[in-house]
Order: structure tokens, then sequence, then C-alpha cells
């Protein structure tokens, strides 16, 4: 594990993250995977519609970056959808391949057949589902989970029970549902799902110790953004000891979406330190993909992926946005595929401009000039309220020396 905050023409993050008396709070796995649902929960968010060839060009593109793991969709759902893993799994990718799957003997059959690895085995146990939802009890879900978990390992796949709203559970309800799997049909790992994204980063870090203490499992994470913090969650379970954290590419998912997989990428890598190996300079090529193919947009300043992260309109500092990146930005934009960009408006200084004119190839120009375009670009500026297009520049530097 990675325990530099620093390293030349790539990243610089703060070296508190790595001081003894930050980390020896932590109780960091080893080793951390991601297993990313974009082909699933990505897929619930309201609109979004992914074909055949869409899930297999998302899946390639998610290998392609390094993801461990990939939950390629519900069979159960459609015969689209169980194509579209047969095609996945046809693809012999670095990944290895899960499905979605209810507590029913015929989804673990179907994940079987079409050549899935792994299922995600899910159950409600958030006690509002279970009381006005399902009308269940602890042991109904224990019940209905026992005999499909063992089938699940019998034939050989890797099984994680997946009790979801695991947040929301009464605690003697989780517990109890525990000791029974455990008792009668220990799985391969256990998730705890914060499905409404409502558990603050201590609540998850307890509940990663805690069932890891009932359970003795790999504990996987998987969280929604409801509160903003499904991102720094999955990372606190991480500091807590679990082992897998799930995401969605660009964040989607129902709702607010899920954690990003991409801002997670960067958070195991960069702050924590760990050496997966991800290609984070393909990250902008899988978030335009998904953002195309699932026809949402990506904002301009979204972490990561957003395309105004590296851009600078204050004249300050202006000469190391491209010389020395790493005085004004915590990542280089070249290690995620980007590059800084000077651009020109309100908040602009005469640094800017002269800069803008040398980027363009428009020669030098007098104290003066620069001082007339300078006014112009921010009148410019405040009138459009944006920036400034590169036509638009020139054309004020075309305006100023015809005047001069």
């Amino acid at each position: 594990m990675r325990e530099n905050h620093y390293e030349e023409g790539k990243w610089w993050v703060s070296p508190y993250n790595f001081i003894p008396e930050v980390r020896q709070g932590l109780d960091l796995p080893p080793k951390v995977e991601i297993h990313d649902a974009t082909l699933r929960d990505g897929e619930q968010t309201p609109g979004v519609v992914f074909s055949i060839d869409d899930k297999i060009a998302i899946a390639s593109k998610l290998a392609e970056v390094g993801v461990e793991r990939i939950e390629a969709g519900m069979p159960a759902v459609s015969p689209q959808d169980a194509e579209a893993i047969r095609e996945i799994c046809r693809l012999g990718l670095r990944s290895r391949i899960f499905t979605f799957a209810r507590a029913m003997k015929k989804d673990i059959d179907m994940a079987l057949e079409l050549g899935a690895q792994g299922v995600i085995i899910e159950v409600p146990i958030g006690y509002p589902k279970l009381v006005t939802q399902f009308g269940w009890t602890w042991r109904d879900v224990f019940e209905k989970s026992r005999d499909v978990i063992n089938h699940a390992r019998e034939q050989g796949l890797y099984a994680v029970f997946f009790p979801y709203d695991t947040t929301r559970a009464r605690a003697e309800d989780l517990e109890n549902l525990c000791k029974a799997i455990m008792a009668e049909s220990p799985p391969d790992s256990i998730g705890i799902v914060d499905t409404m994204g409502c558990a603050t980063p201590e609540a998850i870090r307890y509940m990663v110790r805690w069932v890891k203490q009932m359970t003795g499992l790999p504990i996987e994470i998987h969280t929604h953004n409801d509160f903003g913090m499904g991102v720094a969650t999955e990372l606190a379970a991480v500091t807590a000891g679990a082992e897998v954290v799930h995401s969605c590419a660009n964040g989607l998912g129902e709702r607010t979406g899920n954690a990003a997989l991409e801002e997670l990428m960067l958070g195991l890598e960069l702050l924590y330190g760990y050496e997966n190996g991800y290609r984070l300079d393909k990250l902008p090529e899988l978030g335009a993909l998904v953002s195309r193919l699932a026809n949402i947009p990506i904002h301009r300043n979204k972490p990561v992926l957003g395309h105004g992260n590296f851009i600078r309109e204050s004249g300050i500092g202006i000469q190391y946005v491209v010389n020395d990146p790493l005085v004004m930005f915590g990542t280089h934009p070249a290690l995620t595929g980007r590059r800084g960009e000077v651009v020109l408006g309100k908040k602009s200084g005469k640094a800017s401009v002269i800069y803008k004119m040398g980027e363009l190839g428009l020669g030098e120009v007098s104290d003066e000039e620069a001082a007339e375009i300078l006014a112009r670009v921010k009148a410019r500026g405040i009138e459009k309220r944006d920036i400034l297009t590169d036509d638009e520049f020139v054309a004020i530097v075309r305006e100023v020396r015809r005047a001069a």
C-alpha cells in the first residue's frame, strides 16, 4: 500500500492523510475491490434504458478501466437483460461477472446458465420495508434466504448476501438474521446496504465492525447519495475493514444515484494509497460513453469527470495551470486524461490575456492594449454571464488593434 501524498506530475494531496496519528486509527484491509453496478442499479435511473449492445460496450470499458467485478444485470427482469449478461460473460473480460438475484433458486440457476461467476442475493431487512412493504419478520427473511444461499455456493457461484436497507434495520433483526445465516447457510460475503443514503460515515464504520464481528465474513458496502455522502460513507466503510465497495459510473442510480465509480477509484488510490492499477486516464472515456448511452449529461463541475475541473478563469496563478498544475490542483490533469485550460471572463487578469494571446498565436500587445482588451473581456463576461469563447476573444483583440 502506497503512503505518499505526492508523486511528481501525478498528484499532490494532503500529507495528513498518511501521518501515523491518522493511519493508526484505521482498520484498512490489505486489498479492496470495486463491484460496479452500472448495468443494473445504474439502469434503474428513471428514464435510462441500455440495449444489449450498450451493456456490452459499457462492460468492456469497465474492464478496460480495471473494475474487478461487474454486476451485469438482473436476468429475471427480461430476456434482453439475460441475453446481455450471456454475451458479456462470453467476452472473457478480466472482470468477474455477477448477476443480481432474488432469493429464489431459479434466479441462481439462471445466473449459472448464463455463465456468471457470482450472485448478489437481495432480501429486505430495513424495518420500514419489513413492516409496511412485506409484512415479514427477520425469520421470514432467513427462511427465504437459507436454501438459496446454499444452492448458489453448491453450484460454485460466489454468493453475496445482500440484506438491503440495512442501515434502517432494527439491531435485533439484523443480529438475529446474521446469526441464523451463519449457523445454517453462510455466504461468501455480506453486504451493508445504505439503500436510502441516510447513514453517517461514523454509523457505517460502526456497522462494518459490528457485522464483521458477528459473521467473520468479508464485508461489502453499497450506498446511495441522498445526503451527498455516498462516496464518503463507502470510504468510511473501507477504514473499518470493508473489502468491497459498490459503485455506478457517473454516479448513476435511483433518486440521487449511487456512489460514483470514478470518485471511489481516485479516493482509494490517492487518498488511502491502494495500488489497484486502475486506468485513471480512461475514466473520461468511460464517463462519456455512459453519459451518451444514458442520455444524462455530466455536470460541468462534477468531481473527476466535469469538463470544467481544470479550467481557470481567475488571473491569480494563471501561469501554473498548464506549466505546473499541481500548484493549482490536487491531481495533474493528465492523470485522468485531461489538460489544464485558461479561460477568460469577468474574473480574468492581465496575465490571463497575455497567456491567451500566446496560446492562440496572436502576437504581443502593449500594456495599454492589454488593459483595454482586459476591460472589454470583463465587460463581455459580465454581459454574457459566462466565459468567452476563443472566437469572441479574437474579435475583441482585433477591435482593439483597429482602434489603436
